[in-house]
């Protein structure tokens, strides 16, 4: 697409092509035609819709098909029906529900994947499994979204396999700082682009020019937490983010010392706010430079919503890379040579949350939240800590492959990697009732079964893990025995639990007599036979337990002195105490 030159107010020059992402549909073609030319492969329907989901699109019919690719956007055009290529998601943008069955027709004729239109969509059931039935995949525009949003940010998504650079109102998409700079020229005024938590994003020349404030939070690269209070306390935001216009704030007057006014205006992707600019003034904004800030905003939201697309595959990709080296299969050894592993000797990490919120929607809510941030932090202090380490989020599970320092042997890599873990949650609070990490046993990446086989150490340590109280990092090889008790644990439900064993015999006849001959059994296994130690803890004389210990053993049919009925009972009743706790 042309680059706007110099002279050119790229703000009004992107309002004129683009005005309220509805009207110069000539030129989205066009630039959709350029832009289909640098599309060298398709990206997964899916992985599109997730990425898009909850800002930009909603899935409303048709059945999701992972192999299914978008290779093209177009805008349908009733005037004039194009030819269209297999694999283009259609923009419907003049389209109703009354239009859709010759919609349907007609992709699926051109093996179209995706419909897009605007919500809501009120589709009749015979209308919904026609849908179904063509494989067609029905998608709506969100609420508040804009048909300019969607074509940025799908031209992002398809472009980032093709390596092609964008430009954003005439500036490089990827140089935030020189947007912030375009938008304080503008202004004659400087900016801040922050996000939704105050952190700077982005800022202008020119910031001598403010006050006290404004360079505390360059140098900090948040606003104080003083200034943000005092904004709370003012309703700042509230108004802020009620409003779609700029607001101006007598910014002295609220935090209470000398400075400049303010004027901010959020940063919308549809109904989600993600970040806002500020601008320092003396005075509020004239009408023409107000409806500047109202356009740099919008493109603003495409350059956040861009970066947040792009990181979002980046760790899709990531993700879906370490889940297929760790799952076995022929799809591993491809994955573990894009990962940069061959031939290396690794150990397979695990990272999971303690604590439950089951049954509360907002408590999994803020959960997954933690969980999120916690991996990402994991995944940046592993690759400061551990070169070469690479680490995702797959399920509930960040999972991580550190590599020995050198290619030979594993030499130290297991003591590396639990320093390496010990140290990182040292550092990291306790939220959500705080993270284990769980570690595998050493592997040869030239064998991805081995990989799999320490990934399955992992998942079995974290569930040791999870149970608490104790260690929050630990070796397999320090938890097997729990682990595997926790398997016969779980082999013992799927066949209905033990059959008329010694310790069920025992508790049914206490249950139906009121005794307690149990305690007395088990009390004496967990000493080791020593019935002294055992009549002291339940404070009875010793001819007393030793009288209780033979009518448990009566009752329990068991042969205190066979070391193998010794074993099977004491297994019992450790797997019985087991079932407790995990219930």
């Amino acid at each position: 697409m042309k680059t706007p030159s110099k002279n050119t107010n790229c703000f009004d020059d992107h309002v004129r092509k683009y005005e309220d992402g509805a009207c110069r549909v000539d030129n989205w073609k066009q630039g959709a035609n350029e832009w289909s030319m640098m599309i060298s492969h398709g990206t997964r329907l899916d992985s599109v819709v997730s990425n898009l989901a909850g800002t930009l699109l909603e899935m409303v019919a048709g059945n999701m098909d992972r192999t299914t690719l978008v290779t093209d956007v177009a805008i349908d055009d009733p005037r004039e029906q194009a030819e269209l290529r297999p694999g283009v998601m259609l923009l419907c943008i003049y389209a109703d529900v009354e239009h859709l069955p010759g919609l349907i027709d007609r992709a699926v004729a051109n093996q179209i994947p995706a419909l897009v239109l605007r919500t809501p969509l009120n589709l009749p059931a015979e209308l919904r499994a026609t849908i179904e039935r063509s494989g067609v995949v029905l998608l709506g525009l969100s609420t508040g979204a804009t048909w300019t949003q969607l074509v940025v940010l799908l031209r992002s998504l398809l472009a980032s396999s093709a390596g092609a650079e964008e430009l954003l109102a005439g500036l490089p998409a990827e140089d935030t700082f020189a947007l912030a700079n375009a938008i304080g020229a503008l202004l004659d005024a400087p900016i801040t682009i922050e996000d939704r938590s105050s952190q700077i994003l982005a800022f202008s020349g020119r910031q001598n020019e403010a006050d006290q404030s404004r360079i505390e939070t360059i140098l900090g690269r948040v606003v104080p937490q003083y200034a943000m209070q005092a904004q709370e306390r003012a309703g700042v935001f509230k108004r802020l983010y009620s409003s779609e216009k700029p607001v101006f704030f007598d910014t002295p007057q609220i935090l209470g010392e000398a400075g400049l006014p303010r004027v901010a205006i959020a940063i919308r992707a549809g109904n989600q706010v993600l970040g806002s600019i500020w601008v320092a003034v003396r005075e509020p904004l004239s009408p023409e430079k107000e409806q500047i800030l109202v356009d740099a905003a919008k493109v603003v939201a495409l350059q956040l919503l861009r970066h947040r697309v792009s990181s979002d595959v980046d760790r899709q990709v990531r993700s879906d890379l370490i889940a297929s080296a760790l799952a076995s299969g022929q799809a591993a050894i491809g994955a573990i040579e894009r990962l940069r592993l061959v031939q290396r000797t690794v150990v397979v990490l695990g990272l999971s949350l303690l604590g439950d919120t089951a049954g509360d929607a907002s408590s999994d809510q803020t959960r997954q939240q933690i969980l999120e941030r916690t991996a990402h932090a994991f995944a940046f202090h592993l690759s400061v800590a551990a070169p070469g380490a690479v680490a995702a989020l797959v399920g509930d599970v960040c999972y991580a492959i550190m590599p020995s320092m050198t290619r030979q042997g594993a030499t130290n890599l297991i003591s590396m990697a639990l320093r390496v873990s010990k140290d990182f949650l040292d550092r990291t609070p306790d939220r959500a009732g705080g993270a284990v990490i769980g570690l595998g046993r050493v592997a040869d990446s030239a064998d991805p079964t081995e990989l799999a086989r320490s990934r399955n150490d992992v998942d079995r340590s974290l569930r040791v893990l999870k149970r608490g109280p104790g260690s929050r990092v630990a070796l397999f090889t320090d938890l097997q025995m729990d682990a595997l008790l926790l398997d016969i644990g779980d082999q013992l439900r799927n066949e209905g639990g033990l059959v008329d064993g010694p310790v069920a015999r025992i508790r049914h006849y206490d249950k139906q007599h009121g005794t307690s001959l149990e305690e007395a059994l088990e009390l004496w296994l967990d000493s080791f036979g020593n019935a002294l130690g055992a009549s002291a803890a339940l404070d009875l004389h010793r001819n007393t337990f030793r009288y209780r210990l033979r009518r448990a053993a009566d009752i329990a049919q068991v042969n205190l002195d066979d070391p193998d009925e010794r074993f099977a009972a004491m297994l019992e009743f450790r797997l019985s105490r087991l079932r407790r706790d995990v219930d």
